[in-house]
């Protein structure tokens, strides 16, 4: 206790501590600041208020760390608490969490000083059209940026076209926490046009709002660019009638994840795999081009090199690229392993046999059916006892 009151005193006095000389600011005539007025200077005394009020509203009303406060604290400042009362209060009364408060807070600092008109119509807007308060609650502590838009030109367009796709709030809610620029964008400039294009090769409704559900950043790319992602997986073979197709075009079209694209597929080569093998366990599941350098090269070093199995075997099902190595993809490999050492199962098994069910059918396929050969499996899988100790 005795350290931890001694350092907030501690970062107190540090922002606390003015500069002795007086700062000119802009005025206007009635001594406000303003870009065009006459110039006036602040007291020590003066900016030392604005500091102390800023920084003990920061702790006090938004639930920011002392040590937080000193940073937010640099890019607002106020005399009284007036507005900043009114911004806490109002994101209260719609349903904001104190840390989704300190999130808004230290993400937008200045949305303290944000007028009444300025932020109470857009969150009146979402309320009046059976928004989840609780959704939204989350959507403008991921962005706050979305309360400085436009509500004109921007969200109501933006939400009346999400909401005639994807039918329910929730999936709208869902979008908008996946990409910041899909309620920034009037949805008539890329994201209508883009639907349009898949439309026109019969793409399932169900798998465009797949795709502007849970990759709405794709949609949001220049038509060109959209249409030229399109042209190329068309030329891999994927089928516009099956879910493949917008997974395998959200890889594919979005500029951050062509980037990837380059560290996989020269990953991929590393292990072994042609050309060949990378498109065709693109074609199997797109989000194996979209891992990290790290996360392949250490599933692939325990599969080969622990496991001792070809890197081909992966080639049959590059889902399990995805899995959680220490969770999933090692427990589950012990066992096989104790099983197929004894004779219990084949050699040969394939790695969607064991990786891809539930834990739970994993457990009864592979776990309790051998119980009796072998007692100490359950402890195998749970990494409580070495291969070496059955």
């Amino acid at each position: 206790m005795w350290r931890s009151e001694s350092r907030w005193r501690s970062l107190a006095r540090r922002f606390h501590s003015a500069s002795k000389k007086y700062i000119l600011v802009d005025t206007d005539s009635s001594g406000l600041s303003s870009k065009t007025g006459r110039k006036s200077c602040k007291s020590e005394k003066q900016l030392e208020n604005e500091k102390s009020c800023t920084f003990s509203f920061l702790i006090n009303s938004c639930g920011l760390s002392p040590e937080l406060a000193v940073s937010v604290s640099e890019k607002v400042r106020f005399e009284n608490t007036e507005k900043p009362n009114f911004v806490v209060t109002m994101l209260k009364n719609y349903g904001f969490s104190q840390k989704q408060i300190a999130r808004v807070v230290c993400k937008r600092p200045k949305i303290l000083m944000c007028k009444k008109k300025a932020l109470l119509p857009k969150l009146e807007f979402f309320q009046s059209v059976g928004f989840p308060m609780a959704q939204l609650a989350n959507v403008i502590a991921r962005d706050p940026t979305l309360l400085s838009r436009s509500l004109e030109n921007q969200l109501i367009p933006s939400y009346n076209f999400l909401k005639s796709m994807l039918v329910t709030d929730d999936r709208v809610a869902i979008a908008m926490q996946q990409s910041r620029r899909i309620s920034r964008q009037n949805p008539t400039k890329n994201i209508a046009p883009n639907v349009a294009v898949l439309r026109e090769l019969e793409v399932p409704e169900s798998c465009i709002m797949l795709l502007l559900t849970h990759h709405p950043e794709t949609l949001v790319e220049e038509t060109d660019v959209f249409k030229e992602a399109v042209k190329k997986i068309l030329e891999m073979g994927f089928d516009p009638l099956r879910s493949t197709f917008v997974l395998a075009l959200h890889v594919v079209a979005e500029k951050t994840n062509r980037r990837i694209w380059d560290q996989c597929y020269e990953t991929y080569r590393s292990w072994g795999w042609s050309k060949d093998d990378v498109y065709l366990a693109f074609r199997r599941h797109p989000n194996c081009m979209i891992l990290s350098q790290n996360k392949i090269s250490r599933t692939m070093d325990f599969l080969v090199n622990n496991m001792g199995w070809d890197s081909q075997i992966v080639l049959s099902c590059p889902a399990v690229l995805l899995f959680n190595l220490e969770k999933r993809i090692i427990p589950r490999c012990s066992v096989i392993q104790v099983l197929s050492s004894r004779g219990l199962i084949s050699k040969e098994v394939k790695l969607s046999v064991f990786l891809l069910p539930s834990e739970a059918r994993f457990l009864e396929k592979f776990v309790t059916k051998y119980e009796e050969e072998v007692p100490q499996l359950f402890d195998v899988y749970k990494g409580g006892i070495g291969l070496e100790d059955l």
